[in-house]
């Protein structure tokens, strides 16, 4: 009979490994929507709704998955969501017209679901103490989004686009047997049988949530709708081909992924409150300089117009971008920290709630992102909207805790990491 220290490791491993295959197929139409828009004739507001329309089914389904796990445990729940996908992963290759990609997309969606489930899944196997860690490290599947950067254009060069679905497909089903032969159940994980799912949901009447919501939105909505928009925004802005651009892109994807786990271990060790901070502060910094357009000026001088160029060129750019990656990671994992130990009782729910609204934002920002290009045909005003949200969340941070804490009379933990 394994022992605990083995299973805690074999779910750890095998949550992590499934959910790294669930989010590299979340993703997928950042790379296959490319030559989709090209044979469709999309414009850049269809190529956002089409790249994000898995985000929405991943999205609304966290919370009923979440519950589902309180109830039932995550084994189960996890492996009937990873089988409900293989079918429609596949299809996808045969699809023809917009609205067919648009609904298989939404099935394919499922998949981002399996945050939710894992997240509550892996927690309980670990102390409290340990739970930032293990959540971190399982939530480093978000380099998934990185394998599909890698993967996915060179099955789109060597083969055509609709290889990917096809290999995603088996790569899935692969994956549903491995997590059945690697992870195990514990009765005790799961919530008392008197809890009812309308118990469960009065957690939406917690403000303290809807902030936990608002900090995820960006750390891990604006995450996922760059995974999404970066490849095409590299194609565009700065000329390079799709492989080169998704190369690139995975700058941003790839790190911010794997980084997380570090961020658990940050927010273990410090506490959720600065870790958060500094992640918005950080980034809030970065997206300001990003958000400056490409610009051409003349100026009049008395030896006759000078032409002055501003705008930060790829690599300046890619620099910032990876910063901005490296700090979401660690708010990744920072924000539930803040769930794990202030709603030890019910992750799975809170974490639901938490993970639909910001899977919302992944879904919502790339047709943002759409509109705001067609409109002011500027390409980086997509930065200013990320940078408009994280000010949002500066300010509701400081107002709901840094000021409490100070009427308090409590040392305010903001300025600096306090050591332990």
């Amino acid at each position: 009979m394994a022992s605990q220290a083995h299973k805690q490791v074999s779910v750890l491993a095998a949550s992590t490994f499934a959910f790294t295959v669930c989010f590299a197929v979340w993703v997928m139409f950042s790379i296959i929507g490319i030559p989709i828009k090209e044979t469709l004739g999309l414009n850049e507001t269809q190529f956002g709704l089409l790249a994000a329309i898995p985000i929405l089914t991943g999205s609304l389904i966290r919370l009923p998955l979440g519950m589902l796990t309180d109830k039932y445990g995550g084994r189960i729940v996890f492996l009937a969501l990873m089988l409900s996908t293989v079918i429609p992963i596949y299809l996808l290759a045969y699809a023809t017209q917009f609205w067919q990609y648009l609904a298989l997309g939404l099935f394919v969606g499922m998949a981002g679901g399996s945050f939710s489930v894992g997240i509550a899944y892996v927690a309980r196997w670990f102390s409290k103490d340990r739970q930032g860690f293990a959540m971190g490290i399982f939530g480093a599947g978000n380099a998934g989004a990185a394998l599909t950067k890698f993967v996915a254009p060179t099955l789109v060069v060597a083969f055509g686009w609709q290889m990917v679905p096809k290999v995603y497909a088996v790569a899935m089903l692969v994956t549903v047997v491995l997590f059945w032969l690697f992870t195990y159940t514990d009765k005790a994980h799961r919530v008392h049988s008197s809890v009812t799912f309308r118990d469960q949901l009065k957690a939406l009447k917690d403000p303290n949530v809807w902030k936990l919501c608002q900090y995820y939105s960006i750390v891990f909505g604006g995450y996922v709708a760059l995974s999404l928009w970066m490849t095409k925004y590299y194609i565009n802005e700065y000329g390079f081909n799709i492989q080169t651009a998704a190369l690139i892109a995975s700058i941003f994807v790839l790190p911010s992924g794997v980084i997380r786990a570090a961020g658990g271990w940050l927010s273990d060790r410090y506490g959720a409150h600065p870790v958060t901070w500094w992640v918005m502060l950080i980034s809030w910094v970065c997206l300001f300089f990003m958000s400056y357009p490409q610009t051409e000026m003349t100026i009049q001088t008395i030896r006759g117009p000078l032409s002055v160029s501003i705008g930060l060129n790829a690599w300046v750019f890619t620099a910032l971008l990876f910063v901005v990656g490296i700090a979401w990671g660690f708010g990744k994992a920072s924000v539930f920290k803040y769930i794990s130990d202030q709603y030890p009782e019910n992750i799975g729910v809170i974490s639901g709630i938490v993970g639909l609204v910001g899977g919302l934002g992944g879904f919502l920002l790339p047709i943002m992102f759409g509109a705001l290009v067609d409109v002011t045909g500027v390409r980086s005003s997509i930065f200013m909207l990320l940078w408009g949200v994280t000010l949002v969340s500066l300010v509701w941070m400081y107002w709901s805790e840094i000021v409490p804490a100070r009427r308090n009379g409590k040392a305010a933990r903001t300025p600096a990491l306090a050591m332990r």
